[in-house]
């Protein structure tokens, strides 16, 4: 499966890449635009604490967080249809004095997004949209790096489903209602799926602890999904980017809601350097928290818990 990911990944930018350089056509002697637009972005972040006789105590660490965006967009006025797909990548590390290096920050994404509208007089779009989230390494309850609580693939999440989309002005503000939407959820590791990680059937086991069957790695569910997504400048050199995702299955607990919701707020210093501060709050009844049995050896899971990241950095960013 990673290589397989790896191949689309490279397949994805190589396609991008013949789009962009295929922008300019000549017809009739004159240059004509094809409604193509890509846009990339590189930031990197690094913080730093260091003390040397501070009679106030503190611990040495670094961190830094690597992000890569890559969009390409497909606007047609004439025939009312839109096409915007991201792939997009964060990592992130941190050492602290005399511990190992750990991760603070892991993810890859893909959207991609297909709208159209009857006329040009409204602001419904017919879409459909698709959304695939995982991670590229080992996720672990720190201090215990010898057993991983997520991997490659597990979990990964895969959103598939058509609706309707309001955007009066579509690139700033947009809500989408999809009453059919496919989730999957992907634990592609035997023991994580034996165990029943992220919502699939656990294995089944005789008396002695033996495995009578193995854990399913898919777990299929349909839906409903409603986002909204709203960019807006609040300042000069600040602006706010708002995401809401929120998600109920029809068949497992209905009106149990899974909900993903991102606030960021970008500072420009200049065209390079940026500062950012970011709020994401998750919620997913299949994902069940590890407790601590016994110390750093042996992990039992409780019920789902609201999941919260806040993340502040300033660092170097390049668009091209």
């Amino acid at each position: 499966m990673r290589k397989i990911f790896f191949f689309l990944w490279a397949l994805f930018f190589q396609v991008t890449m013949a789009q962009s350089d295929s922008l300019v056509v000549k017809t009739d002697s004159l240059e004509a635009s094809l409604p193509w637009v890509q846009k990339n972005k590189i930031n990197l972040d690094l913080n730093e604490v260091a003390f040397v006789n501070w009679n106030s105590g503190g611990v040495n660490s670094v961190s830094a967080l690597l992000g890569v965006l890559s969009t390409l967009k497909y606007e047609h006025e004439d025939l009312d249809l839109i096409w915007n797909s991201t792939i997009s990548g964060r990592y992130g590390i941190n050492k602290q004095q005399a511990e190992d290096i750990r991760k603070t920050d892991d993810l890859i994404e893909i959207n991609s997004s297909l709208g159209y509208k009857t006329d040009s007089l409204t602001n419904w779009y017919y879409t459909a949209k698709f959304n695939f989230k995982s991670q590229f390494t080992n996720g672990y309850a720190y201090p215990n790096t010898t057993k991983p609580i997520s991997k490659f693939m597990a979990p990964g999440y895969l959103f598939f489903g058509t609706g309707m989309e309001y955007g009066r002005n579509i690139e700033t503000f947009s809500l989408y209602f999809s009453p059919l939407t496919l989730k999957g959820t992907f634990v592609l590791d035997d023991d994580l799926a034996n165990g029943g990680a992220f919502g699939v059937d656990p294995a089944v086991m005789d008396d002695d602890g033996n495995i009578i069957q193995e854990g399913e790695k898919v777990r299929a569910e349909v839906g409903v999904l409603i986002t909204k997504a709203y960019e807006t400048v609040i300042f000069e050199n600040i602006a706010l980017k708002n995401a809401v995702s929120l998600y109920t299955d029809y068949f497992n607990s209905f009106g149990n809601i899974d909900v993903d919701w991102e606030i960021n707020f970008d500072f420009k210093v200049n065209q390079f350097v940026k500062a950012t501060l970011g709020s994401h709050l998750k919620y997913d009844n299949d994902t069940k928290t590890p407790v601590e049995v016994v110390e750093g050896e042996e992990y039992a899971e409780e019920g789902a818990k609201v999941q919260w990241k806040q993340q502040i950095g300033i660092g170097v960013t390049l668009d091209f």
